[in-house]
């Protein structure tokens, strides 16, 4: 199956208030869909319960040990579209708990991952216990895609992804309502 021959497929998704929903909807709007712990979809597309999956997580580093096959990978389609990073996760604080938690808040995360870039050995052994079957060097791998410098550095490019996603989510009807982020600092 290649990209073109998603429309009126059914697809196993992990959500439908996922950015890997939202991204798929901005690539190919006309496509029906199965809501699946995200687990539990390459077993749904194996079985043929479903055309296609929406992977997300370590999947994406190991669906080929399955008999499987990309058919679009969004973020280099985002990427290609955008030239910005697809932005994926994020930290998200209520602003009536005011400027003060806020910031506090903010400090103690980066201070969280700062220490986690910094000893990331230890943080990927502890981690190991929750990974699920996973080898080591796909966790390592696995980690350094959602783990990185990028996390703290959240620069311009970083916001506009954000800003833009949302924004032609909403030109395209998916979201319903314009959203306006503000960041903390």
């Amino acid at each position: 199956m290649r990209a073109s021959e998603l429309k009126g497929k059914l697809i196993a998704v992990p959500g439908t208030m996922t950015t890997a929903f939202l991204i798929l909807k901005l690539f190919e709007p006309d496509f029906r869909h199965v809501v699946v712990p995200f687990d539990k979809i390459f077993d749904r597309v194996a079985k043929g319960k479903a055309d296609a999956g929406l992977i997300i997580h370590e999947g994406q580093l190991t669906f080929s040990t399955l008999g499987l096959h990309k058919v679009v990978d969004l973020g280099e389609w985002w990427h290609k579209e955008t030239k910005l990073p697809l932005p994926l996760g994020g930290n998200f604080v209520r602003k009536d708990l005011g400027a003060k938690l806020i910031a506090q808040i903010s400090y103690t995360l980066r201070k969280s991952i700062e220490y986690a870039l910094e000893h990331r050995d230890e943080a990927l052994n502890y981690a190991m216990q929750f990974a699920r079957d996973m080898e080591e060097e796909v966790a390592d791998k696995f980690v350094g895609m959602y783990v990185n410098d990028r996390t703290l550095n959240y620069g311009q490019a970083e916001r506009r992804a954000i800003q833009l996603l949302l924004d032609m989510g909403h030109q395209k009807k998916i979201i319903n309502q314009r959203v306006r982020i503000e960041f903390a600092e």
